[in-house]
């Protein structure tokens, strides 16, 4: 793949008192041939994460068409697995409405934080409300720690997810980090979850600790996954992996097509992709320097 860089799109003006920085983890969802909405999380004074959006022209997608004065999702009730954030993750059609499958936050004492998945709908996009108080993926005992970061895939008779899964927690050289592989799920109506057995994909210990926020497309019978890697030497990096049944994955990482930029807002490390095709164009949205404390930009897919 080789991938053209559009360069920044957006990051907010500071003004708004849910969006004083960051636009973390774009989450792409086509409107229609012509629009873009990208739903990402910014932070408060105190560090609390809420979801809005900005609509893209899909021909120029540097060209702002709207932004929401408001959150679309606040924070959860206190005490809930989502009470200190929430950050979009995957925006799908269902029906008449739109689901969108979240990241919540709750902070804790012996490790910085717990990360489980929600779900929020909406009948007209401008604000959602949650499916429940609980998350759809939630503690199991073989997953105790975090199961978050879903994308999820309407197929034929359902539904399907991958999603981040963390192992443990273990002392690294710069401190105290997850270890997290991808995970694959299943669901019948999109709310309730089965996770398959198994690992869809791994880091290459000890180099790598994590890899995060899937992203799957189908093209034809193959599926193709972009991802986030985390390493002790590295900052965040792009990674790559193909499928014939989402299931079984072959790590592809030298086709990626996409690395830092030598200066600007992506110099430091490129995180968390969306690859999302419309009008004829395939995009990828990602996050650059600081996970989004300098908003969020896009490449166009040049040559596959």
């Amino acid at each position: 793949m080789i991938w053209h860089k559009c360069g920044l799109v957006y990051r907010p003006s500071g003004e708004r008192w849910w969006a004083r920085q960051y636009a973390t983890i774009p989450t792409v969802e086509a409107l229609d041939d012509r629009t873009l909405r990208v739903y990402f999380a910014s932070l408060d004074e105190r560090n609390y994460g809420r979801i809005g959006f900005v609509d893209l022209d899909a021909r120029d997608p540097k060209r702002i068409l709207a932004e929401s004065p408001d959150p679309v999702l606040d924070l959860g009730e206190t005490g809930t697995f989502d009470d200190c954030g929430v950050n979009a993750s995957c925006a799908i059609t269902v029906g008449d409405q739109c689901f969108l499958y979240y990241i919540g936050w709750q902070r804790c004492e012996r490790v910085p934080y717990m990360l489980f998945s929600g779900l929020a709908t909406s009948d007209d996009r401008k604000s959602f409300r949650r499916a429940s108080r609980v998350p759809v993926l939630d503690r199991t005992d073989e997953e105790p720690f975090s199961r978050s970061a879903p994308f999820v895939m309407p197929v034929e008779n359902g539904f399907r997810m991958w999603y981040w899964s963390c192992l443990r927690w273990s002392e690294g050289r710069n401190g105290l980090h997850y270890n997290n592989v991808i995970r694959h799920a299943s669901s019948v109506d999109g709310i309730h979850w089965q996770s398959t057995n198994g690992i869809c994909l791994e880091p290459e210990w000890p180099q790598e600790y994590s890899l995060g926020r899937p992203w799957v497309l189908r093209d034809g019978e193959l599926y193709r996954m972009w991802f986030s890697i985390r390493s002790e030497d590295q900052p965040y990096r792009f990674g790559y992996a193909e499928s014939n049944d989402g299931y079984e994955w072959v790590r592809k990482d030298s086709k990626v097509g996409i690395v830092r930029s030598e200066s600007g807002w992506d110099s430091e490390m490129v995180c968390y992709p969306c690859v999302v095709d419309v009008g004829g164009r395939r995009y990828l949205f990602y996050n650059g320097n600081r996970h989004g404390a300098t908003g969020f930009g896009c490449a166009i897919l040049e040559r596959d």
